[in-house]
């Protein structure tokens, strides 16, 4: 069942979840240092994660799961959020560069529907970053927040559904050290928490934060439809190379 969006809005307005965004945003910040002219997604509740994004990336686009509602995004802009069935995005096939998946995988067949899906959309450069709850972590144990509904997986777990659907796992991280409490030493001691827990106990953190980019030669995808269906997309696809010799 997901997690609805006035409730990960909720969340993420809080103090609490300010510092999981903090946290997070530095993870996804390391992951893609650079997104300028680069088009990218976020599917699920990603918008907390997108905002530094905007202005520098061509594009932005937040795409919320029917079954989870969608709430305004940006508040002081044109809308950039779309709700879409997790299992035909309206993305033009080839047409992503960066896809952010948080806040949406929450089961195994949910896991399936988005990674048939990722590999349909992302370019052949494209890189799909993945957060989700940590089935050794403490917060997916925890369901006063939204990494303690849903599905967890360990980081063994997520390497083989990406490599099912052909895609090439490159970094996993944890995050997420300090305990799911919302009282004030553990916020403000939340810096110190990352820097030990990675340090110490790397495997029990509350999320892994998954990178993995499209592996290009020949495979079967596990699930792969037999004809692609038509969708509605509002992204064009990516400009044919010009013709000729080029310097």
């Amino acid at each position: 069942m997901h997690t609805s969006a006035v409730d990960l809005k909720e969340f993420y307005d809080t103090i609490q979840g300010k510092v999981v965004q903090r946290i997070l945003r530095n993870h996804i910040r390391q992951l893609w240092p650079d997104v300028r002219g680069l088009r990218v997604v976020g599917l699920g509740y990603a918008s907390p994660y997108l905002r530094p994004f905007l202005g520098e990336a061509e594009r932005v686009v937040a795409l919320m799961p029917m079954q989870q509602g969608a709430v305004y995004w940006p508040s002081e802009a044109s809308g950039l959020v779309s709700m879409c069935d997790e299992a035909e995005l309206p993305v033009e096939s080839n047409s992503v560069d960066r896809l952010l998946v948080i806040h949406t995988l929450n089961s195994v067949e949910s896991m399936h529907a988005v990674l048939q899906e990722a590999w349909r959309i992302l370019t052949g450069q494209g890189r799909l970053v993945m957060i989700v709850p940590n089935r050794s972590g403490i917060w997916a144990r925890m369901d006063n927040t939204p990494f303690g509904h849903g599905t967890p997986y360990s980081s063994g777990q997520m390497r083989q559904f990406l490599k099912e659907y052909m895609f090439v796992p490159e970094r996993v991280e944890r995050a997420l050290f300090f305990p799911p409490a919302s009282s004030r030493l553990m916020l403000v001691t939340s810096g110190a928490w990352e820097k030990i827990g990675h340090s110490l106990f790397d495997a029990f953190g509350g999320v892994n934060v998954v990178e993995a980019t499209k592996q290009l030669y020949a495979g079967t995808m596990v699930g792969a439809p037999a004809t692609a269906k038509t969708r509605q997309r509002f992204m064009p696809p990516p400009k044919p190379a010009p013709s000729g010799n080029i310097d």
